[in-house]
């Protein structure tokens, strides 16, 4: 049974352009579905037996993967955990437990719902997990599949070969397009001492984000703030900017599979080569970052037009568990004097 993204995240988009490493990946041929949402077949009776049959629908339903999850197991196992109320590390610990009738009941309506409204699943169970913490997600906020949350643990953390700055001394950071908040919450957590300023645009995206923030109990410690990037927090400087921004281009908009148009354009469009907004970021950031600071910023497969925009730029490329250079590190230092 394949792994759910409870532990890492996913790239912002699902198109053959800038957008991501990976294009989605879409599932099989279509077919009937041989159990109707209203009738339980006989055969339907533990997790493994509807985590089976929701995966085989979803294959032959042609449905697109690219939201956290990688391939119809691992949706299937998502949304079967969800109606057990189960975290999605004891999914398959669970594969035998009996599925009781009222959760089988809403596992294959969900399962009709994904596939004919071609939503994803995050949306139909208000809920998508981040380095195993669970979120809430609605449609006013883009589904969170970053790459900063692992970095945050990897780079910032006890390995002293990795280590990008000791988390202890790090006392202010700012979250730039903070969407769902999910990435204050976890800059919050891996830097005790840290108070965290969040940013959007979205009004509606930040009353998600204060929703996340109140549940994971740290209200005291993020403040959320309404405003185009750094004009939400003039005159304040920081010891870790993140951010990941809008960062798809032309091509991969005008490509964007039926499930990424569930969630808000402006969540995805970064202009014409996709670094809009990270051009902004950068120049940004050069004025509101403590000495010894940095940026860190994911842009997706737009490594090349920052390569372009900024070639004398000393850019740390980051790679992860499932991404190659798809966020860069960068210091106040070398931000200093850096022109596009």
């Amino acid at each position: 049974m394949a792994k759910t993204a409870a532990r890492g995240g996913r790239s912002k988009a699902a198109t053959s352009g800038s957008s991501r490493k990976r294009s989605p990946v879409r599932s099989g041929a279509g077919a009937a579905s041989p159990v109707a949402a209203g009738n339980l077949a006989p055969e339907l009776e533990t997790i493994f037996d509807y985590v089976r049959h929701a995966a085989e629908r979803l294959q032959r339903a042609r449905v697109t993967f690219a939201h956290g999850t990688t391939d119809p197991v691992a949706e299937a196992a998502f949304l079967v955990g969800e109606a057990m109320q189960l975290h999605p590390d004891e999914v398959e610990p669970q594969a035998a437990l009996r599925v009781p009738e009222a959760a089988g009941r809403r596992i294959l309506g969900w399962i009709e719902q994904r596939i004919a409204t071609r939503k994803p699943a995050a949306y139909l169970v208000n809920r998508m997990y981040m380095r195993g913490l669970p979120f809430y997600v609605d449609e006013r906020v883009i589904v969170p599949r970053s790459f900063i949350g692992e970095i945050l643990d990897s780079h910032f953390g006890d390995d002293d070969v990795l280590r990008l700055r000791d988390p202890a001394t790090v006392t202010r950071v700012l979250d730039l397009c903070t969407g769902s908040g999910c990435l204050a919450i976890l800059a919050a957590r891996a830097f005790p001492n840290a108070t965290v300023d969040a940013t959007d645009l979205s009004a509606d995206a930040l009353a998600v984000a204060a929703r996340n923030v109140r549940e994971h109990g740290l209200d005291d410690r993020i403040q959320l703030a309404q405003g185009d990037l750094f004009a939400a927090v003039r005159g304040r400087r920081y010891d870790l900017i993140i951010s990941n921004p809008p960062y798809v281009d032309a091509k991969g908009m005008a490509g964007l599979p039926r499930e990424c148009l569930a969630e808000p354009r402006m969540a995805f469009d970064g202009g014409t080569e996709g670094i809009d907004l990270v051009r902004r970021i950068i120049d940004g950031a050069k004025t509101r970052l403590a000495p010894g600071g940095g940026l860190l910023c994911e842009v997706g497969r737009c490594k090349p037009a920052i390569k372009r925009a900024y070639p004398d730029a000393d850019l740390l490329w980051l790679d992860t568990e499932e991404s190659e250079s798809e966020v860069f590190w960068i210091d106040a230092a070398g931000l200093k004097g850096l022109s596009a």
